[in-house]
């Protein structure tokens, strides 16, 4: 073989090489610079974040941020777990730890987001002290926002519910002195009902898509010890909590930044959760 002929083949056994490394079990850098993050439906004040963490991803990371939005609590995790995104961003501890005790699932949180308190809101009162006997409350029916509406309404002072819980229902209620009836509805339903009833708890992201202000709301869920099983995360799939491009994502998130669009977007309705203690 001449040594020009040598020289061809060389080349030609170093680009097969580089292709297979690359195809199988090497570096994809194309795949790897691409991350679809699973979201509920968005609000205006949403995308405003998101876009600053997709800004932020791509001008430090090299990463392209891809959204996949669902319209019910319960398709982000499946579509996760499928492998239909890489991780997804819309549940707090409560709902990630009771999804996976009842699906036997094992997605894991790879970093804080934000928190939202929760409100009770009212066309009809001012003050919780207005309530009267027999009223009716709506508050979401899915496990752990059912749960966080009930305890919002202990605070409130309006029922008592079993202490040592890490989820309670209706049928925990010890107190209800004035009668109230309670009335669960999947979360998305809960906003709607705001004028047929003498109240409702409504998640924040429902009340901001049903233009809900926050000057009918008559009680807001404090922050405390307790709160952080409601601080909502990014999650993946355990498999893949250490790879580096969620990490970077999760850093994306946890910048200046966005700390500063989130504060600007949701004016105080939603707080940064990444540099923040509950005590």
């Amino acid at each position: 073989m001449s040594k020009k002929k040598w020289i061809v083949s060389g080349i030609a056994v170093v680009a097969v090489a580089a292709a297979g490394y690359f195809s199988f079990g090497g570096h994809d850098a194309k795949a790897d610079k691409t991350i679809t993050v699973g979201r509920m439906t968005t609000t205006k004040q949403d995308d405003i974040v998101w876009d600053a963490v997709s800004k932020k991803a791509k001008d430090e990371y090299g990463i392209t941020v891809k959204y996949k939005n669902f319209t019910d609590y319960s398709q982000p995790n499946k579509a996760l777990t499928s492998g239909d995104i890489d991780v997804n961003a819309f549940q707090h501890y409560a709902f990630l730890n009771a999804y996976n005790k009842k699906n036997k699932t094992d997605i894991k949180a790879v970093g804080d987001t934000i928190i939202t308190p929760i409100h009770l809101y009212s066309t009809q009162y001012k003050s919780v002290s207005e309530y009267q006997d027999g009223d009716t409350i709506v508050v979401p029916n899915d496990p752990s926002n059912e749960s966080r509406a009930l305890k919002l309404l202990k605070y409130a002072g309006l029922i008592e519910v079993k202490d040592g819980q890490e989820l309670v229902t209706v049928k925990d209620i010890t107190k209800n002195p004035k009668n109230l009836k309670i009335k669960e509805l999947p979360a998305d339903q809960t906003a709607r009902t705001i004028n047929d009833v003498q109240g409702a708890v409504v998640n924040t992201n429902y009340a901001l898509s049903a233009n809900l202000s926050l000057d009918k709301s008559i009680f807001a869920e404090p922050l405390n010890k307790d709160s952080k099983e409601w601080v909502n995360l990014i999650a993946t799939n355990a498999k893949d909590k250490n790879k580096k491009i969620i990490k970077e994502l999760v850093k994306a998130y946890q910048s200046d930044d966005v700390k500063k669009a989130i504060e600007k977007a949701y004016n105080n309705v939603s707080l940064p959760a990444f540099d923040r203690s509950f005590n």
